[in-house]
């Protein structure tokens, strides 16, 4: 199962900002991200384009009956055109995990949340991104649940930032990640049954955007509180 999920122009715009985020740091702007996200500059930004390619790619888990289908479509959703698979099977709808947008993402929160030992800031702040993303999550029909694709990254660093300062970097990537998938997804599978969606990707179509963005957010923010940490006084 293999579709991209959001139209091409803004798939090219989250490749550019990878670019940016890539010279950025080869140009020592970011010197101080990867300290604080406690990964090599190497593997983090291997993570970030496995995540953007792993996009590609949903694992189906379960199927779903479907009264009616929409199928090879162009939805626009909070300014965001995403696309609908075109069925070449019964009408049905298909539960599936999205590669970069769900599997690699939580296993990097894991990773993180065991190599700081951030089980409680991680948590907590996990709890309140979830809560704000349920309640800004709406069932599409032809895509499945969408959410705003700038308001959850910039509300997950803000709540990131209160808990916590010198692990702010990881425990928003943690949340934004984990409160996406959670709030979006987990709490709205019972929603999906009903929109005609050929498939239901768990990280994916109007998740994946909001996702990676948090990603990138995580790793900007750990830039700036680095060079503030290490601004000279006097």
């Amino acid at each position: 199962m293999d579709y991209v999920p959001i139209a091409w122009p803004f798939f090219v715009a989250l490749w550019f900002l990878m670019a940016l985020l890539v010279a950025l740091v080869e140009i020592g702007i970011l010197r101080y991200v990867f300290e604080s996200m406690g990964i090599s500059r190497r593997y983090l930004l291997v993570l970030l384009v496995l995540c953007l390619l792993g996009s590609y790619v949903n694992i189906p888990v379960a199927e779903l009956p479907a009264t009616y289908m929409r199928s090879g479509e162009v939805v626009n959703v909070f300014g965001v055109r995403y696309i609908v698979p075109v069925v070449v099977s019964a009408p049905r709808t298909i539960v599936a995990v999205n590669l970069g947008g769900a599997i690699i993402p939580c296993f990097l929160s894991l990773y993180l949340m065991v190599r700081h030992g951030i089980y409680y800031y991680s948590f907590l702040a996990v709890g309140i991104v979830t809560i704000l993303v349920h309640l800004m999550a709406r069932p599409q029909p032809g895509v499945g649940i969408v959410v705003p694709i700038f308001i959850p990254p910039l509300f997950t660093a803000l709540v990131a930032v209160s808990l916590t300062r010198w692990y702010a970097a990881p425990v928003a990537y943690i949340a934004g990640s984990m409160g996406t998938l959670i709030g979006a997804d987990l709490l709205n599978l019972g929603k999906v049954r009903g929109l005609g969606a050929p498939v239901a990707s768990i990280g994916g179509a109007g998740k994946f955007d909001g996702i990676f963005l948090t990603g990138i957010v995580a790793v900007l923010l750990a830039g700036m509180l680095g060079a503030r940490r290490h601004a000279p006084r006097g």
